[in-house]
């Protein structure tokens, strides 16, 4: 048994390549073998979001404050709000993140597959971006 205390971990600034916006990342724990789930919360600041990318075991968010939005490849941009849970299928592109005018608290959890649990892209446009909120205005 191992107890990971509340602060134990110093939180990260989410990276620039992979990120638009103000991002921190909380780690919660890494895999111990031979599980292979890892897990932290991630909040983002109104208007930053991650950039395109794909988890190879897939991923599942726990939306824990505030409101956001999330979008695969081709689809409909979802809002996501406080205790909705989503699942992203290994391989779906995809990215989320906050709405223009709130934060988005979340808690992550995913796999890794051969040491890796992220592939990431392209960052989304403004214009990708935008559309999310003149989705929100007009649905």
């Amino acid at each position: 048994m191992n107890i990971q205390r509340s602060g134990a971990q110093p939180s990260i600034q989410g990276a620039t390549k992979n990120f638009t916006g103000v991002v921190r990342v909380d780690p919660l724990f890494k895999a111990n073998g031979p599980a292979r789930a890892v897990s932290a919360s991630v909040t983002f600041e109104a208007g930053a979001r991650t950039a395109w990318h794909s988890h190879p075991l897939g991923q599942s968010l726990i939306v824990t404050a505030g409101s956001g939005w999330v979008q695969r490849w081709g689809g409909p941009i979802e809002e996501i709000t406080a205790g909705d849970v989503v699942w992203i299928e290994p391989g779906e592109k995809h990215w989320h993140g906050a709405t223009m005018t709130s934060s988005l608290t979340h808690i992550e959890i995913q796999e890794q597959w051969i040491g890796k649990t992220v592939e990431w892209s392209e960052s989304v446009s403004e214009e990708q971006y935008q559309g999310a909120e003149r989705v929100r205005l007009v649905g």
